[in-house]
């Protein structure tokens, strides 16, 4: 049966589970911009796309190192909803 907490519970762990996901790469798009804007402040270097490539390839590495891990959270979410669906409609 729904209950609230039911729900709840769900909207919790889903959120977890896209905050797993999610987490890493937004962390590594942070930090190599960070790390490109003190450049660029130490150089006087004003270019707004000068922090697109090096993001765009350290969230392409993080892919590669992370990708096995983030798949294993996705299925073991999309397992635990999927066989939950019984226990929640009666």
């Amino acid at each position: 049966m729904m209950t609230p907490e039911t729900v709840m519970t769900e909207g919790r762990l889903a959120m977890e589970a896209m905050l797993m996901v999610a987490g890493p790469l937004l962390l590594v798009a942070l930090l190599v911009g960070l790390v490109i804007s003190i450049f660029q402040a130490a150089t006087q270097i004003n270019e707004s796309t000068l922090s697109f490539i090096p993001k765009l390839l350290g969230i392409f590495i993080a892919l590669i190192a992370l990708g096995p891990w983030m798949l294993t959270v996705m299925l073991d979410y999309m397992r635990h909803s999927l066989t939950g669906i019984p226990g929640m409609v009666g």
